[in-house]
């Protein structure tokens, strides 16, 4: 069983590493996006635009949310109204939002003051689908990593908008497993999912990959559990998860 990991390593993407070693996994680090000849793995742990060239090569299959996931979940889950449209349409939004790729980083995850704000159409295709949300402020953020519909592993990453590591609270837990229970279904058997108070109610922030997400202080061997699941190769998929296989960058029809 080989790990492979890209040119350049996060804090995560090496405790991860090092969790793989202590269980006897084999790691590879590409020194770019270039596979080399020859090479066998079967997991991967990188960003999407790694993922997207490298694991069709090696017959790796990673598995992320559905694009429109969150709009989906009931307003009482989210604390707010988020629609998925295409960035064309975005352009004319004419208020403050906060837009972000659904599972990419290609629109970067910031409020726009208006749609103008936008990456343009001469760098974006029109059809590049993005989040479009209302602006609401989260005083905690957790990571959770999910495995068969359990909260596996978790972390505290944020509080006030500010990086704040630690421990997951109980109630973010509650939170998560609930959430897990009611709409576990409709995401990938292996998964993260980011959860804050607004308000001082709980709310989903997003659903992540969990082989591009980062683990904070989560128990590194467990999140390595998820990871495995989350990209392995595509003959071991179960019927399940088939329709959460990424296919590339997405984009929605005119």
């Amino acid at each position: 069983m080989t790990l492979v990991l890209p040119p350049r390593l996060t804090a995560s993407a090496r405790s991860l590493r090092d969790a793989a070693h202590r269980r006897g996994i084999g790691t590879v680090q590409l020194g770019s996006f270039e596979v080399p000849a020859g090479l066998c793995a079967d997991h991967l742990h990188a960003g999407p635009s790694f993922a997207d060239v490298v694991a069709p090569l090696l017959g790796i299959a990673p598995l992320e949310a559905e694009p429109g996931w969150l709009t989906g979940l009931p307003r009482e889950l989210t604390r707010r109204d988020i629609t998925l449209v295409a960035i064309g349409e975005a352009y004319e939004l004419r208020r403050p939002a906060f837009i972000k790729s659904p599972n990419d980083k290609n629109i970067p995850a910031m409020i726009y003051t208006d749609g103008s704000r936008l990456p343009g159409p001469d760098a974006v295709d029109r059809q590049t689908p993005v989040l479009v949300s209302d602006i609401v402020d989260f005083t905690a953020e957790y990571r959770l990593h999910v495995l068969d519909a359990v909260v596996h592993a978790g972390s505290q990453y944020a509080a006030r908008g500010r990086l704040h590591l630690g421990p997951p609270s109980s109630d973010a837990l509650a939170f998560g497993a609930d959430l897990i229970a009611g709409y576990g279904h409709t995401l990938p058997s292996a998964i993260v999912v980011d959860v804050g108070l607004v308000d001082g109610h709980w709310a989903v922030i997003e659903a992540n990959a969990a082989w591009a997400s980062g683990a904070y202080v989560a128990n590194p061997d467990l999140v390595l559990d998820v990871v495995l699941r989350a990209a392995s190769p595509t003959s071991s998929v179960t019927i399940r998860d088939q329709q959460f296989i990424r296919r590339g960058a997405p984009s929605l029809a005119p």
